[in-house]
């Protein structure tokens, strides 16, 4: 038998990508643009000399944080010379290496060192949380959005979230009028007042007029306002922490761990959304906690518009880190996708995502789902 050192020094032979178009089941509203009819992910695989592959998830939206076919021109051309033909224990190199290759591309690196997880874990046979540092949760309160520009549809979502145990919903505002977003957060506590409701704005307000709105919801006793106005107004962010009572949570502001620094010099915020889309990976999201947790700050679990896939990706980084303690958002493949890519459903249980110990990623990719909503592919082999 085959150490495990000897076995992670087989090389990657062969990277696949996958533009896929996955359909969703209502529109989305956002401080800074929509969402409707369908998704795009990219799905990369790598696979090594054994015939093992790991996956990995690229979850690009153009308004926040790249795009699809950015990302497959980063699977497909730059990566290439620095991925085929590496050995598997290689894989920070790897990583340092392609963060150099491509400027920003954020959302492809994440799914890159996603996919070389996932096969490292598959060949010694351990989860990836325990690749990482370990897990120090078992389970992790799950948060679900509220976003539809139709509210009755949404109050359909709340009343099936409910149902399921979930007692945590952000509510998505700064798209519509300020009265909207008040009277969906009054009608959600009066009809579930067991419910932890956040508010996120995702950059809509405008600074001069920001305050005032953000008093009123101040006064309604929500658990956090995230990012009230757009990642450039630092000085924004730092006022109107000063003013209102409720913390306030960064996500768009901080996308590396250079601004995690900067945010918690210029004292933005109370907390932060740490998504790997954003940052580029597991191990840059655990890099921004540490940051915060230095700082006394605490962090939340977010996501992008991603299937299963980037979720467990997700799932694991928030596993394996102490600070991370405000949940997570890994709901969309239960309850905005029309289909998952996942061989089996993304694990909640009574409102809580529950943490696999399986190897690797915990839970096999589908690829005849990957093929049937796939745009475009490439392939690139050693």
């Amino acid at each position: 038998m085959l150490s495990a050192e000897h076995e992670l020094s087989q090389k990657i032979v062969a990277m696949d990508a996958w533009y896929c178009k996955v359909p969703v089941n209502a529109r989305r509203d956002h401080g800074i643009g929509s969402v409707q009819g369908t998704i795009d992910v990219v799905v990369v695989r790598l696979t090594s000399e054994s015939g093992l592959h790991g996956f990995g998830e690229a979850s690009p939206w153009p308004v926040f944080c790249g795009t699809a076919e950015g990302c497959m021109a980063a699977f497909s051309r730059y990566f290439v010379p620095h991925v085929i033909g590496a050995a598997v224990k290689d894989a920070q190199n790897i990583m340092r290496t392609c963060e150099k290759a491509v400027v920003h591309s954020s959302d492809a690196k994440a799914a890159l060192e996603s996919a070389l997880l996932d096969l490292t874990g598959k060949i010694v046979s351990l989860p990836v949380h325990a690749l990482i540092g370990g897990k120090v949760r078992d389970r992790i309160p799950l948060s679900v959005s509220i976003a539809n520009p139709e509210f009755d549809d949404d109050k359909a979502l709340a009343q099936r979230i409910h149902d399921d145990g979930v007692r945590v919903v952000k509510v998505k505002t700064g798209f519509k009028d300020h009265a909207f977003d008040v009277a969906r957060i009054e009608w959600l506590k009066k009809q579930y007042p067991d419910f932890i409701i956040r508010v996120d704005y995702n950059q809509g307000l405008d600074p001069y007029d920001a305050l005032r709105k953000l008093k009123d919801i101040d006064a309604l006793d929500v658990s956090f306002i995230e990012q009230p106005v757009a990642a450039r107004h630092w000085q924004s962010m730092r006022e109107l922490r000063q003013s209102i009572d409720t913390p306030l949570l960064a996500d768009e502001s901080v996308f590396t761990p250079s601004d995690m620094v900067r945010a918690v010099k210029e004292d933005i915020c109370d907390a932060v959304s740490i998504k790997i889309m954003k940052c580029g990976g597991l191990n840059r999201g655990k890099e921004i906690a540490a940051i915060a947790e230095a700082a006394g700050l605490a962090a939340y679990g977010g996501d992008m518009f991603e299937t299963g896939l980037a979720h467990l990706a997700g799932l694991h980084m928030v596993a394996s880190t102490p600070n991370i303690s405000l949940g997570c958002e890994f709901y969309q493949a239960t309850y905005y996708l029309d289909e998952d890519l996942l061989s089996a459903p993304f694990p909640l249980d009574n409102g809580e995502v529950i943490v696999p110990d399986t190897p690797g990623l915990g839970i096999e990719v589908d690829q005849e789902k990957v093929a049937s909503f796939s745009h475009i592919s490439t392939v690139s082999q050693y």
